[in-house]
């Protein structure tokens, strides 16, 4: 008999792309029924996983009960808390208690596994240099809750999504009035950033604890296909707009100032990750050995590119 695996998000990035994965997978679809969990059943993308033989329910993760009624009988959880950087959202000191709600509410319904999406502890790597990249400190203290917790865990740690160059317009490189464009940032364009296909990826990671639990039970996988410096992000980024981006490399101030809101998160955020590294001290053999464990081939960022190219006005 197949297992319930419930996946938050399912509409979302990540969520979607555990249910794609598994659904094209023959052996984790096999193993495996799919429980969508999502706030409104009725949007169209719910309609879409219900023609795809996804079941679908409703459950909010700020609403206890509706999440004991979603999770009955489910035996594996995929968890993700959306981003604390969309100002119209809750405080992010809340998303803390978010996570920590799905997790106890899956022990107290007798989950098996749970998979959370988390992301590096920034204060504790920087030894509180950097205090301010509150969203990977809050998903961070959420892992280490989970960790204590009477539940087999594994962890899934994102890398920068590469759809973010073109949906976060606020980052995007800026028009020089030459007709070239400058991609400004506070750090060293020899600064890498671990990159990931995010819808096309996550479930790729995810899959690889899917199908061996067991193995992966504790382990943290530093999801992305691999490193690259800000200056081949530009490079990459020119080519494929066809435009002529360069890199330049601006005081904190004026890059904090460059932004419309969490200037000072950005700012630590690319600091942090010049000085310690995305994931901090062994960030490249940790990218490289979840690369190689992945379920499946990952999407350079040049192959990203060519099916999704990098538009400027």
């Amino acid at each position: 008999m197949s297992k319930i695996l419930a996946v938050f998000g399912a509409t979302g990035q990540q969520g979607s792309s555990v249910v794609n994965n598994v659904l094209k997978d023959p052996e984790l679809s096999k193993e495996y029924q799919l429980r969508a969990i999502t706030r409104n059943v009725d949007s169209e993308k719910a309609k879409e996983l219900r023609e795809r033989n996804v079941e679908v329910v409703e459950g909010d993760a700020e609403d206890p009960a509706s999440l004991k009624r979603a999770l009955k009988g489910v035996h594996t959880v995929f968890a993700m808390t959306a981003p604390s950087l969309d100002p119209g959202r809750k405080a992010p000191l809340d998303e803390y208690e978010v996570i920590k709600s799905m997790a106890d509410i899956a022990v107290q319904v007798g989950v098996q596994y749970f998979i959370f999406s988390t992301l590096p502890p920034v204060s504790e790597i920087s030894g509180g240099k950097y205090v301010q990249v509150v969203n990977f400190d809050i998903k961070a203290k959420g892992e280490k809750y989970i960790r204590g917790l009477p539940i087999k865990s594994a962890f899934v740690s994102l890398g920068s999504f590469m759809e973010n160059y073109q949906a976060q317009p606020f980052l995007a490189p800026q028009p020089a009035g030459d007709g070239t464009y400058v991609f400004a940032r506070n750090s060293s364009p020899k600064t890498e950033l671990p990159l990931i296909d995010a819808v096309g990826d996550t479930g790729k990671f995810v899959g690889a604890i899917l199908a061996e639990p067991e193995k992966y039970e504790g382990k943290r996988f530093h999801a992305a296909t691999a490193l690259y410096t800000l200056e081949e992000v530009v490079r990459l980024l020119s080519k494929s707009s066809g435009k002529t981006i360069v890199y330049k490399q601006i005081s904190d101030e004026e890059f904090e100032k460059s932004l419309p809101f969490f200037g000072g998160l950005f700012r630590e955020g690319y600091s942090y990750g010049e000085e310690f590294g995305y994931f901090g001290p062994g960030t490249k053999e940790s990218v490289a050995w979840a690369a190689a464990n992945a379920r499946g081939k990952l999407s350079t960022f040049e192959e990203y590119l060519e099916a999704h190219p990098f538009q400027l006005e």
